[in-house]
């Protein structure tokens, strides 16, 4: 698989910002950010927007993410935060889940994949289960040993939020279906950036937060729901989403049919004109890139980091459990409370979650990035 050389000219990066911090918030593209603009001030001039703008700017998104990550263009939706999506499926199983069933999840598990799921145990009396963090970090393990006959759903990642350890979807997803149960994925920290083999996984549903690796702006998220569940009720009862929605003069005649697909779970004012369009244009970039060209090259980033920072008495992720875009390095002594601060005053931004610091690059970093880093790891870490 080849490498891409930098796409830094396709970003608003100065050239001494040294931007590692992407699983935090990834910055926009070049043309993203001039399409929100437009879509701003289109609304300055009311009298040009159409009824089919009304539509046809979703179901390219649907297309679009169709082309990115596979899947019938049918199964997506467009949502505002994968909260939202959570909960939206959280709903469904309200009126399936009952007393005796168990829903697993993560421990330290983010708070959209997980408060759901609370509120989804204590309305029907299921009980949550939580998969304690493994020491060795095979969080596969930890959640395969947790599946039996009374779970009902597992709601998982494809790699843990807070340093990139990989779960095997597939395995997940085999001991899922093989009691019956069903498979929600939150891929919030992954999807655009580690490839997902839908055909093969095959979710029930699948959420993600578009602000980090989908190069969207802030407020379009990404859902997907497989045909199966094309039938349940939606979290919101949008006209958008109802059959003949496009003929305008006709909304007072209430219909109880929904839209084909998953599109009954679209948000209200979907096609919003300032967000949509710059997303469409992530999802084009992401299909033009392709995904697993993006793994591979932030794969081969975060193996440089890793090398700089071993020396210095940190611990990466160990490679049989690393995701290719998000490296989590643990620190053998304590870290200063101001290793972030004293980076971001040097022009370098990344996150830290403990005693570990987290690097989540994109193919934006270029070569002085990577010695920009290198030479303050040095003065910092001593």
């Amino acid at each position: 698989m080849k490498l891409l050389p930098t796409q830094r000219h396709l970003f608003d990066i100065p050239q001494d910002i040294a931007y590692f911090n992407c699983a935090y918030n990834a910055p926009l593209l070049h043309e993203a950010g001039a399409a929100l603009t437009e879509g701003a001030l289109s609304k300055c001039h009311p009298w040009n927007r159409t009824p089919s703008d009304f539509f046809e700017p979703a179901e390219e998104f649907r297309r679009r993410a169709a082309r990115a990550f596979g899947g019938d263009a049918d199964c997506y939706a467009v949502i505002p935060s994968a909260s939202y999506g959570t909960s939206a499926v959280g709903r469904i199983f309200e009126t399936i889940l009952s007393k005796g069933d168990e829903i697993l999840v993560l421990d330290e598990a983010f708070p959209s994949n997980y408060l759901p799921w609370l509120r989804a145990s204590e309305t029907t009396g299921a009980k949550l289960i939580i998969a304690p963090t493994p020491q060795d970090l095979d969080w596969t393990r930890a959640v395969l040993d947790r599946i039996t006959s009374k779970t009902k759903l597992v709601a998982v990642p494809n790699c843990h939020w807070t340093n990139g350890a990989i779960l095997d979807l597939e395995a997940i997803a085999d001991a899922t279906r093989s009691v019956g149960a069903s498979l929600v994925l939150e891929v919030t920290q992954s999807l655009g950036a580690m490839p997902l083999d839908l055909d093969r996984v095959r979710p029930d549903f699948m959420i993600a937060a578009g602000y980090k690796w989908l190069l969207f702006p802030y407020g379009l998220s990404l859902f997907y729901a497989a045909p199966q569940w094309h039938h349940a009720r939606p979290l919101e009862e949008t006209w958008l989403g109802r059959d003949g929605a496009e003929a305008f003069e006709n909304l007072v005649n209430y219909t109880d049919q929904y839209q084909p697909g998953a599109r009954r779970f679209d948000m209200g004012q979907k096609s919003i004109p300032t967000i949509l369009p710059a997303g469409l244009i992530g999802l084009r970039q992401l299909g033009d890139w392709g995904i697993e060209t993006i793994a591979t090259s932030l794969r081969s980033i975060n193996e440089r980091i890793a090398q700089l920072l071993e020396p210095v008495g940190f611990q990466p992720v160990p490679e049989a459990f690393r995701s290719p875009h998000i490296l989590g390095a643990s620190s053998e002594k304590a870290l200063s409370p101001s290793i972030t601060a004293d980076l971001a005053a040097r022009k370098i931004y990344i996150s830290r979650r403990g005693n570990a610091l987290r690097f989540a690059p994109h193919l934006h970093v270029t070569e002085s990035d990577l010695e920009q880093l290198a030479d303050a790891i040095k003065t910092l870490c001593p």
